[in-house]
Order: C-alpha cells, then structure tokens, then sequence
C-alpha cells in the first residue's frame, strides 16, 4: 500500500508544504517540499540519524541553515510516526 500525508511546516521563513509518500510494497519513503524544488527519497533500513543529518544537509543547498534545522526534525518527527 502507498500513503501520501501533507504537512505544513510553520517556521522562521513562512510556511511550507511538506508531502511525504510512503511505499510499503517497495519499503521506502519519499519526501518533497515543492516550493524548494527539493525532495529525497530513502528505504526504511536507512532511517536513521545518519539519513536524517543528510537530509538536514541537503535542505541546507536550498534554504537557510536554520530553516533546514526545523524542518529535518519535522520530518524525523512525522515519518516515525508513520
């Protein structure tokens, strides 16, 4: 089964959708914010502290360091919850 959530992420910049779709046939997760151009996508084995540093990295190319802070732990936040 495949679950697509949207989240608004309300921080220092103004606010942000956030879609995450999860794959559970093929164990994997995708997450993109639109308004950035920016989405990665990685397989629940890889979900750990090591992926969540790298997707705080590479929001970081398309926003600014503190905003990229937020909104990796948002993301850590709502795809456990999944």
């Amino acid at each position: 089964m495949n679950y697509l959530k949207i989240r608004k992420s309300y921080g220092s910049n103004g606010e942000k959708y956030v879609f995450i779709h999860e794959n559970r046939k093929e164990e994997s997760i995708l997450v993109a914010i639109p308004s950035v151009h920016w989405s990665y996508l990685y397989k629940y084995e890889e979900s750990g502290p090591e992926t969540y540093e790298k997707i705080r990295e590479t929001l970081e190319k398309v926003t600014l360091p503190e905003e990229a802070l937020e909104l990796s732990q948002r993301i850590r936040q709502w795809t456990s919850e999944m």
